[in-house]
């Protein structure tokens, strides 16, 4: 291969390639570059005759990559991620506002304190949107989103912020005169968390009584149990400062641990220092 005809390779060829490798169609690949499908066509055409090799298998309802392609295909997905990322931060403009999308649980309990603990360390408007549901996150436009789960997300900054742990919880008045919190009336929460049902069953007992309250998400449960209205599964690292406060108390050395948790999120296109930033600033005790 001419080492002359490799030094000149358009940019534009081999970002259309990528776009056509990566989805496995050129009018898709089109609508992603901004050309229409034959202009994607003609400069993979270009590109193919440019570097001597077939990178595609054409066919009647799409493209398939060649040995050739497929072996190129992620040194050139990995190249054009670190271009972009590299001009991002030396000649991007800062982003002066960061919208974070979370739930209402983790707006209340564990974003604003870290917000009024940060105060002034950080330079840029932070909008916080609550959402009830995850699938309000792709509509919400947020650069920010804190998300339950296990944390496979393609394409995504992502740091864990806390692996669940839940164990029974209420205020110290409820169960200041009981001498068994089992004889209290529970609470129980709509959501991601495992519920008294799973509780019982991996503790190991047969108590399945029906909760006398329910609610729709996890704050108003864990106020309601401030309020002393029963005893609910709370989250430790949720509930870390009414714990602490002693306005509500764990009642059990017994803990329901699960690898899924909250995970802070990112699109990749965010800039790495801005994501440190982030993390730093919602991940502080």
């Amino acid at each position: 291969m001419n080492r002359q005809r490799l030094e000149s390779l358009p940019l534009e060829w081999v970002r259309v390639f990528e776009a056509a490798g990566r989805t496995g169609n050129f009018t898709a690949a089109a609508q992603e570059v901004g050309l229409t499908q034959a202009a994607v066509s003609q400069r993979v055409r270009n590109l193919e005759a440019r570097i001597g090799a077939r990178l595609f298998i054409r066919q009647p309802r799409g493209v398939t990559l060649t040995i050739e392609g497929e072996a190129w295909l992620p040194h050139v997905s990995q190249a054009l991620k670190a271009l972009n990322r590299s001009a991002e931060e030396l000649f991007g403009k800062p982003i002066k506002s960061v919208v974070i999308s979370a739930s209402a649980s983790m707006t209340q309990l564990w974003i604003v304190p870290r917000l009024a603990k940060a105060k002034s360390r950080h330079s840029y408007q932070v909008s916080v949107s609550t959402m009830n549901i995850m699938s309000d996150f792709p509509e919400a436009r947020a650069n920010v989103e804190i998300r339950y789960g296990a944390g496979h997300w393609p394409e995504q900054h992502q740091v864990q912020l806390f692996k669940e742990r839940l164990v029974p919880m209420a205020a110290p008045g409820l169960v200041a005169n009981c001498s068994d919190w089992h004889d209290l009336p529970r609470i129980a929460y709509s959501g991601p968390r495992p519920g008294w049902q799973q509780w019982a069953s991996e503790m190991g007992n047969c108590d399945h009584r029906v909760p006398t309250f329910r609610f729709d998400n996890f704050v108003a449960a864990h106020n309601a149990a401030k309020a002393g209205l029963g005893v609910f599964l709370g989250s430790t690292p949720l509930c870390g400062d009414a714990l602490e406060e002693g306005t509500l108390l764990q009642l059990s050395e017994s803990v329901l641990e699960r690898d899924e948790g909250y995970w802070i999120t990112a699109s990749e296109r965010m800039p790495v220092n801005q994501w440190g930033d982030l993390v730093g600033l919602l991940s502080g005790a």
